[in-house]
């Protein structure tokens, strides 16, 4: 029986600084209501104080370096070279051909830079609460008994088996997270969220039992009034004003690709790959160090090191071949316990090479295996496990059997598998973030292959469901992300492109947007869905606590802007 939106006399003219627009994320998360310019940014992390003798967990900062075997470095350092070797071929914008420095002469420029002491130590923040949360996570004396949680992982949940790792404890770190950013960030009070309504930012690919239980958390948790869902990328293309586009979502620690039409991110289309801005820092570290890195004591399991050495990224690192030689860069480590000090640093092609890691991902060989991910929905939902969408895809399945027809390939996939995981464990069936063997259009994923940025749009764009569909994605990529903030990203992207797009959907200028409407590429996706929110036609989407506690996930099933 459809589930029928109620009336709500509020629902016409709720005002729009009573929406609060949530974008959680591996590294950060993003809140603040739909009328503000620009949202709260916090660490999406949680310290908690360990009982006497407890055990100890703190989750890593960044993706942490796993290749430590001599056969691994020698097979980052040759395609270091094959890099290196390729940006010199280039030609500056001038005409002339690029030059490198060697590495030997930028080590001993470096071995011979001597840190100059800015001011006196700072002692440590004194911190006695049993919960930290956010940014003062960094101002914890590291001696303290504090284990360090990320909710997040890879753009999904942080699931494992260590202190922290289950669902349930999990979902508990989400909640005290949000409710501090949102009580003592936003300086809205927890009792009175029941005046207030929730967007949720979630993943394209997706997973429908995590979806199921943020919204109980919202609803039922945080006791915010009503709640809707947005996929990150359709939340992107509402934020840059565009109607289509293939948006390129380049976080910390995932990218994620997929085609938008109308509002709608076409399945076939969602690729995901485990690497983001995070795993090119590390590639950075990794280069500074070969080039004798004169902060001798940075370490990567020091939050404060590894927060200075994103920053490092973010402001020395550049995709633009006309910046070569060695040049002079200047850095100061503020960390509580030891010597302000200030440092000269030269690099040479090094801040070149390990954003390219986006591109050439053997670099990122150094933060371990990783794999791209497809969307595969399951056909059946174990809390009901007989709704229409799953006798329609068993239906078709057993069609197909008995008239010894070619079967639907995901049809069969997304039936069978519902029906095995529903008898194995009732909670694996809603498991959707899995890896698609077929690809799709005869594209093969196999485990253990991680596309370039540049090769991922072209399967993506290649997986669209006609021609003219395909080449309006060519007309319009929108690159959005905490990851982007990358001199020259857009025009080496739309280099590397211009040189594989297929002859037929080949057009005059291939638009590519980074920051549309001059605005933070990493807050496009949360502008978009504050924009969303406020629009007459959202109506239709809210979701208030009655309607949850009496329909569950079928309603999300009617209510959702995406397919369910």
């Amino acid at each position: 029986m459809p589930v029928h939106q109620e009336t709500d006399p509020e629902q016409q003219h709720f005002p729009t600084q009573n929406i609060i627009v949530i974008q959680p994320g591996s590294l950060h998360i993003r809140i603040g209501r739909a009328s503000d310019l620009v949202p709260v940014k916090s660490l999406h992390c949680v310290a908690r104080k360990r009982n006497p003798g407890g055990l100890y967990h703190r989750d890593p900062f960044i993706p942490p370096a796993l290749c430590k075997t001599k056969e691994c470095i020698d097979e980052l350092e040759q395609c270091r070279l094959q890099v290196s070797h390729t940006l010199q071929t280039c030609v500056q914008s001038n005409g002339t051909r690029r030059y490198a420095t060697p590495p030997q002469q930028i080590a001993a420029f470096n071995r011979r830079s001597v840190p100059e002491k800015v001011s006196d130590a700072s002692e440590w923040p004194s911190i006695e609460e049993d919960i930290v949360v956010g940014d003062r996570v960094l101002e914890l004396n590291p001696d303290l008994p504090y284990n360090i949680h990320f909710p997040y992982k890879r753009g999904d949940f942080n699931l494992h088996p260590g202190i922290g790792g289950s669902l349930t404890s999990i979902l508990t770190d989400i909640a005290d997270i949000w409710k501090w950013v949102i009580q003592y960030k936003l300086g809205i009070q927890l009792s009175e969220l029941e005046k207030y309504r929730c967007v949720l930012l979630v993943p394209d690919i997706y997973n429908r039992s995590h979806l199921k239980h943020l919204v109980s958390l919202s609803l039922n948790e945080l006791r915010f009034g009503h709640c809707f869902l947005v996929q990150e990328s359709v939340g992107a293309t509402f934020g840059a004003g565009v109607g289509y586009a293939c948006v390129v979502d380049i976080g910390d620690q995932k990218t994620a690709v997929s085609c938008i039409e109308d509002g709608m991110s076409h399945k076939t289309t969602r690729l995901r790959m485990d690497y983001g801005a995070g795993d090119a820092c590390q590639t950075l570290s990794w280069l500074l160090k070969k080039s004798s890195f004169p902060y001798a004591h940075w370490n990567e399991e020091s939050p404060q090191d590894v927060m200075l050495m994103r920053s490092l990224f973010q402001d020395f690192c550049h995709v633009n071949v006309d910046i070569c030689g060695p040049q002079e860069k200047i850095f100061v480590v503020n960390k509580p316990g030891r010597d302000s000090e200030k440092i000269t640093l030269q690099v040479g092609d090094e801040c070149l090479i390990a954003p390219l890691a986006l591109f050439t991902t053997d670099l990122l060989l150094l933060t371990g295996p990783k794999n791209t991910r497809t969307q595969m929905i399951q056909g059946s939902d174990y809390e009901d496990p007989f709704d229409a969408e799953y006798l329609r895809e068993t239906g078709r399945k057993r069609e197909n059997v008995d008239t010894g027809g070619p079967s639907d390939a995901v049809a069969g996939t997304e039936g069978a598998t519902g029906e095995s995981q529903q008898s194995v464990n009732p909670d694996e069936d809603i498991v959707v973030d899995a890896l698609d063997q077929t690809g799709g259009e005869g594209l093969l994923l196999a485990p253990g292959q991680v596309l370039g940025i540049d090769v991922a749009i072209l399967q993506s764009i290649e997986r669209c469901p006609n021609d003219e569909l395909k080449k309006k994605m060519y007309n319009c990529i929108l690159i959005v992300g905490g990851g982007v903030k990358l001199q020259g990203l857009a025009k080496w992207l739309q280099n590397k492109l211009s040189l594989q797009i297929p002859y037929m959907y080949k057009t005059e200028q291939l638009d590519i947007v980074v920051s549309p409407k001059d605005t933070d590429p990493s807050t496009t996706a949360w502008k978009g869905a504050a924009i969303m929110s406020c629009l007459e036609s959202a109506n239709e989407l809210w979701v208030n606590r009655a309607e949850w506690q009496k329909f569950g996930v079928k309603i999300l099933r009617e209510r959702s802007p995406f397919i369910w």
